[in-house]
């Protein structure tokens, strides 16, 4: 993976995880001995500078505990595609594959990441999106759902602003993604924030990108526990207990 760059958002203030006096940004909560970020980043396996950091609370403790890093900065939390802009200035001249993961989910293997950066280069695809396909009887989490028209990917809905119809779709968007860098950026610049929470979501971006004619495609598989977020202090003890084994 020496021919693409990362873009790793680890701005998360983790408001739900906050317990007595830690006041730590979410990327640094510890499971398995270890920041969540430091699982992440182990598991990506890339030259340290060609992957990009986007920091926001507390963002010197995360300089402090990864400085062979390069780091973009989010001052305000506006969202998911307001994070990725941040990006920009520092890959403005960059014509490539551009991978954007989040800091939360330490459990995607190397594999994952692999599969779906080579799936994008061998369809051509200016987007590619990994999506769980969920497989539990259990209603689904609330992760974004792949909308579909025809079988072909149609649009992102996050889980709060879905029908009850979308509710029920079990392809569920994992949070990872590569992107051709030019359409990238071009997309991020077109984003509103006409949504449930008022914020610029990365997840509108693969709409916006197909909509402009480039080709979209999603790498889809059943992921179990490697789609794990960390967004809660029960998932945070999931996650340690399975990174124990």
């Amino acid at each position: 993976m020496d021919d693409i760059y990362a873009v790793i958002l680890a701005a998360g203030l983790g408001k739900r995880l906050r317990t007595g006096d830690i006041d730590a940004p979410k990327c640094l909560r510890e499971a398995g001995g270890e920041p969540l970020l430091s699982h992440v980043l182990r598991e990506l396996d890339m030259p340290r500078e060609r992957v990009i950091l986007v920091v926001g609370y507390r963002r010197e403790d995360v300089t402090a505990r990864f400085p062979e890093y390069t780091f973009a900065v989010q001052e305000a939390q506006l969202g998911t595609g307001h994070a990725a802009q941040r990006a920009e200035p520092l890959l403005r001249d960059y014509d490539g594959a551009v991978l954007v993961a989040c800091a939360d989910m330490p459990l995607l293997k190397n594999a994952t990441y692999r599969e779906l950066i080579d799936r994008h280069t061998a369809d051509g695809n200016d987007c590619t999106i990994l999506a769980d396909l969920y497989d539990s009887p259990e209603p689904p989490p609330a992760f974004g759902r792949i909308v579909r028209e025809n079988g072909v990917f149609s649009r992102i809905v996050e889980a709060r602003d879905c029908t009850p119809e979308q509710l029920v779709i079990r392809e569920l968007n994992a949070g990872l993604y590569v992107f051709d860098a030019r359409r990238l950026w071009d997309a991020l610049g077109r984003l509103d924030n006409k949504n449930a929470q008022g914020e610029l979501y990365l997840t509108d971006v693969p709409q916006i990108i197909a909509s402009r004619g480039g080709k979209v495609g999603v790498h889809a598989k059943t992921l179990g526990d490697e789609v794990t977020g960390v967004n809660t202090l029960e998932d945070l003890e999931k996650v340690d207990r399975l990174l124990r084994g």
